[in-house]
């Protein structure tokens, strides 16, 4: 039996579907849980919710929530722990409770859906693939297999996802996502994808895309830059493939505080490294991080940082201390040179 049908099966048998995001949703996500929201109301489930936690704060994802009508919902523990009976609970685009999600850990999970590497996944269902570019591109094979009813916000929805999510087809991309592309082409909106894929850029991404640029250290091809406090969490993502495209450099690592935390993000084309498995190994002690072979991210609470003093110039030299020396020793660069530019464009 076909996934998808396995899936229409246990919808089937629910009254009431609970879709959660996982942290900071990207639209891998939100294109992922809109469409399989759109799938269980096709098996006659009524009542739907996709909750989110943290923020949607980077330019696109805004645009992609407003112009394509997604109806998001802030967590709420209670939408998950206090579930009438008949009520299903899913992830997509990840895959644990308490990982890269608000969700309690031991929670029981009916429905995973995603393409990240895990481990310890529980649910009735499971659709786990390591090997696509993208979640999106797995619902977008559902939504065949079941000839669930399209419309141009669904596939406009879907195919940006695929394209943002492999970079236009340029990072961890299949022949999946390829024909799943070619087949949502019919469906989609090519305006509203024009300006999905353009939105304008606030003045605080700019200066924090400024700040990585000039904090940044190079030792061989590794990249590693801190810009301080920001407001603009996707602003790491955006600097990082930045930083990423520079001659020279084949893995960039940007990290800031946002709000309590030290959000992490990287990119590597280097063949020797597994950028996920190398932020897993430097901060699964002292927070959550890891992702896929080219692109990964991690969050650190400030936790004892935040005790030692409450100046932000001061606290981000220690945040930056203490994380770039992780990453060095992780990424064994100790004995590399190193190139460090500065804000006047002197290097020492």
């Amino acid at each position: 039996m076909h996934p998808a049908q396995e899936l229409e099966e246990l919808l089937a048998d629910g009254e009431e579907l609970t879709i959660v995001c996982h942290n900071n949703p990207d639209p891998d996500c939100l294109a992922s849980a809109f469409a399989l929201g759109r799938i269980a109301m096709a098996a006659g489930i009524d009542e739907h919710h996709i909750l989110y936690s943290g923020d949607i704060s980077h330019q696109q994802n805004r645009a992609f929530v407003n112009l394509l009508d997604i109806d998001l919902k802030p967590f709420d523990p209670a939408a998950v722990q206090d579930r009438p009976e008949g009520s299903l609970l899913a992830f997509v685009d990840h895959a644990v409770p308490g990982a890269n999600n608000r969700v309690p850990e031991g929670t029981p999970v009916d429905i995973v859906i995603d393409h990240h590497p895990n481990e310890g996944i529980e649910a009735r269902f499971i659709d786990h693939r390591e090997q696509v570019g993208a979640t999106a591109t797995i619902l977008t094979e559902y939504v065949r297999e079941l000839a669930t009813e399209m419309d141009a916000a669904l596939g406009t929805a879907l195919l940006f996802a695929i394209r943002r999510e492999t970079l236009g087809f340029l990072r961890g991309v299949t022949s999946a996502e390829y024909d799943a592309a070619g087949w949502l082409h019919e469906h989609a909106d090519g305006a509203l994808l024009r300006t999905l894929s353009t939105p304008s850029i606030t003045g605080a991404t700019v200066d924090a895309i400024a700040e990585a640029i000039t904090n940044r250290t190079v030792r061989g091809s590794v990249l590693i830059s801190g810009i301080g406090r920001t407001s603009e969490r996707d602003a790491l993502p955006q600097a990082a493939d930045y930083l990423a495209t520079l001659e020279g450099v084949e893995t960039a690592i940007v990290f800031g505080i946002v709000e309590d935390g030290v959000q992490l993000s990287a990119r590597s084309t280097d063949s020797r490294i597994h950028i996920g498995n190398v932020l897993d190994g430097a901060f699964s002690d002292v927070g959550s991080a890891g992702g896929h072979r080219e692109m990964a991210g991690g969050e650190v609470p400030l936790g004892i940082f935040a005790d030692y003093t409450t100046d932000d110039t001061q606290l981000f030299a220690i945040v930056d201390q203490v994380m770039t020396a992780r990453l060095v020793a992780e990424l064994n660069l100790t004995t590399e040179a190193e190139t460090r530019t500065k804000a006047d464009g002197e290097d020492e």
